[in-house]
């Protein structure tokens, strides 16, 4: 794989590479039955934010994050712009801290969490999805995101894109952390 991937340990890289999971950052999810394999690391709050503002979300958007760790982006979607939110991990823990940040944040009656492998998860309620997955997993959900989503539905990647499908735009945001990149597709028919 040509892309850097964020990997914390030569274990984790190894486990990766065997299993070709749905990455993200270094949370992995199940994709066809891989178990989840890595540590989770959040989506830094100002590539949340921007990529919200790039999806140009309203109340009247139903937000998924492929990957939703502890729930942020759809909690944020839910509390700035009053959308609803649909987050799918696979980790039990992170589902219950998600739903616990919902609660907190007041916003779990606009907000769901799934612990759902993403191959056969339904996406089609979504009008904005979020992802920060690896090369390959965007490749192997790029045509099911084209299929299932409406027109006019907007999907976002943190740091990869989806291979030969042109984005509509690409963005760095600068964080602490050092500079990210967003990219944005919007589905036509």
């Amino acid at each position: 794989m040509s892309a850097h991937l964020p990997v914390p340990s030569a274990l984790c890289a190894v486990r990766y590479a065997l299993c070709q999971p749905v990455f993200f950052g270094c949370a992995v999810l199940a994709l066809a039955g891989c178990a989840q394999l890595a540590p989770y690391v959040p989506t830094p709050r100002p590539v949340v934010e921007r990529m919200l503002e790039l999806a140009a979300v309203t109340r009247d958007d139903v937000v998924y994050d492929l990957g939703s760790g502890d729930g942020r982006i759809v909690i944020a979607a839910a509390q700035k712009y009053g959308a609803r939110g649909v987050g799918f991990e696979i980790d039990p823990e992170l589902l219950q801290q998600a739903r616990q940040n919902a609660r907190r944040a007041r916003v779990d009656h606009l907000v769901e969490f799934r612990q759902q492998d993403l191959l056969t998860a339904t996406f089609s309620d979504a009008t904005v999805v979020v992802l920060y997955l690896g090369p390959s997993a965007n490749f192997r959900l790029r045509p099911k995101l084209q299929r299932e989503l409406s027109a006019g539905a907007r999907v976002l990647s943190h740091e990869y894109d989806m291979g030969s499908w042109e984005p509509d735009l690409r963005e760095e945001v600068t964080t602490s952390g050092g500079t990210r990149t967003i990219y944005l597709w919007r589905i036509s028919r």
